[in-house]
């Protein structure tokens, strides 16, 4: 608690405390719908197997409006992305070392899950069982994987979509939803896998009006460039020109009012979607849909996140007054502090605690949709709420130490960036030093290369069948690619490289 109050005391004045509520609250709501609708039988051999209830419960598919937040996520990270790039670049960081630090915190926690996983399994078989159990045990722990897959294809898109908005501003989402709708008609008329882009298109929509949303703030606090008048050589205000006033124009509006047209605007739209038009009511993944709107993103799930930034906005105000209480915000950094811990090993709680209740002949539960099975959501989300605490104590710390380990060096690099630019070959001259322009080059392609190699990783494992014999539970290529790719990572980032 003293570590927290201190935290919560150094919060600089103009955090927008909001946006890490959001995050914390995305996380939760996933983490609570995926075990709420969690149905745990037994198959013919009298082993547990799990399966969404979903299905069974047509008259849920409403509240899955309200339970699909992933796009939340997304947006938050647009937002937080575009600040810290913002900063780190003022500070004379440039994107590629701003990219490794973003990274870092994604992967460490990421990398601890897999060799767990890998390391299980290993001894699993070794002890005699069977490579497809042991596959589907770790594809049912690693689902959550599938998500950080299109989020780090996302990431490191930042440094260009944040300068492609400066240029063009909304219009740069308003494309990439029109490329959504075309994977739309293409999935409705031909093979889903037309659609497949749109696992890029559409979290980039998303991610995109989280940059704007952040444009927008900087803007009302003079923070972004292009909202202070130009000045000439005298330093004299010059009047804005035609482009700057356009670029205002194309400026996101986060007012109450554009907030309360946002999401009666985003709700009716997604009605007459799921009504009048083509796409299922669930936001969720339903088995046996024709078509689905989470994977990939669709149209009216993108409608759908319009309404749900335009109800954000307008709760902002509120939100802001209330944390700005010592307690909710210590709360909001405590959470903040773990939460890609508590995504990730919240499948893996239920896993565990499934083998727990099978052991003591507690399984299966009630009929799904019976009075029986509803009252028992109540002790099971208890339990596994006191399972994922014990994993998120042993494992939250390498999260934690993560993300202070990136403040102190955030530090360091701009101090060094600041002596590079004294010496005559910082960012501020906008030349390499001579001799490290190649340096420079191969870092940022090594870079590439380790995001792409994890990429690759993570959608070979996702697209791996449960029933695949995998004795390391993880596909031996996907684990051999994510630990190169992290691993190059994170040479880089430790200055590998880059020093001459």
């Amino acid at each position: 608690m003293r570590r927290l109050r201190q935290l919560a005391a150094r919060t600089p004045a103009g955090r927008q405390r909001y946006v890490d509520l959001l995050r914390a609250l995305a996380i939760g709501m996933v983490v609570l719908g995926h075990w709420a609708v969690a149905a745990i039988g037994e198959d013919a051999a009298g082993r547990p197997t799990g399966r969404s209830a979903l299905p069974d419960l047509p008259w849920a598919y409403p509240l899955t409006w309200v339970a699909q937040v992933m796009p939340i996520f997304f947006l938050v990270g647009g937002y937080a992305n575009a600040a810290s790039l913002t900063a780190r670049r003022a500070a004379g960081v440039d994107a590629t070392a701003w990219l490794l630090d973003r990274g870092a915190r994604l992967l460490r926690p990421t990398t601890a899950l897999l060799l767990v996983i890998a390391g299980g399994a290993a001894l699993a078989s070794l002890v005699g069982v069977g490579a497809t159990l042991v596959r589907t045990v770790a594809w049912f722990a690693t689902i959550p994987l599938w998500f950080l897959a299109a989020y780090l294809i996302v990431v490191p898109l930042t440094p260009a979509m944040h300068a492609l908005h400066r240029r063009f501003g909304l219009l740069v989402p308003a494309v990439l939803a029109a490329l959504v709708v075309v994977g739309d008609v293409g999935r409705a008329l031909g093979p889903a896998e037309l659609a497949l882009p749109n696992y890029v298109f559409g979290w980039l929509a998303v991610h995109q009006l989280g940059i704007a949303w952040r444009d927008a703030d900087a803007g009302r606090h003079d923070a972004h460039p292009a909202a202070r008048p130009a000045s000439g050589r005298d330093g004299t205000p010059l009047r804005p020109g035609p482009a700057q006033n356009g670029e205002r124009g194309r400026r996101l509006p986060p007012s109450r009012r554009a907030g309360a047209a946002a999401l009666l605007g985003g709700l009716a739209a997604t009605v007459l979607l799921t009504t009048v038009g083509p796409y299922p009511v669930s936001m969720l993944n339903v088995p046996g849909e024709r078509l689905d709107n989470a994977a990939p993103p669709s149209l009216a799930l993108l409608t759908l996140t319009a309404a749900q930034f335009g109800l954000i906005l307008l709760l902002r105000d509120p939100a802001e007054r209330w944390l700005h209480r010592p307690r909710p915000w210590q709360a909001v950094i405590a959470v903040n502090a773990v939460v890609l811990t508590v995504f990730l090993w919240h499948l893996t709680a239920a896993i565990l605690l499934v083998g727990a209740l099978d052991a003591a002949g507690w399984l299966p539960t009630p009929p799904v949709g019976s009075a029986a099975w509803l009252a028992w959501r109540v002790p099971w989300v208890l339990m596994l709420t006191v399972v994922l605490a014990a994993l998120v104590a042993v494992f939250g710390p390498v999260e934690a130490r993560t993300g202070r380990a990136g403040s102190a060096r955030r530090g360091d690099n701009a101090e060094r960036a600041g002596d590079a630019g004294r010496a005559g070959d910082g960012a501020a001259s906008g030349r390499a030093p001579a001799g490290r322009g190649w340096r420079a080059t191969a870092r940022t392609a090594l870079t590439a290369a380790g995001f792409a190699a994890v990429v690759y990783a993570l959608v070979v494992n996702a697209e791996t069948p449960r029933s695949a014999p995998e004795p390391l539970g993880v596909p031996a290529p996907a684990l051999v690619a994510y630990l190169a790719g992290a691993g190059t990572l994170r040479l880089l980032r430790s200055g590998w490289g880059s020093r001459g």
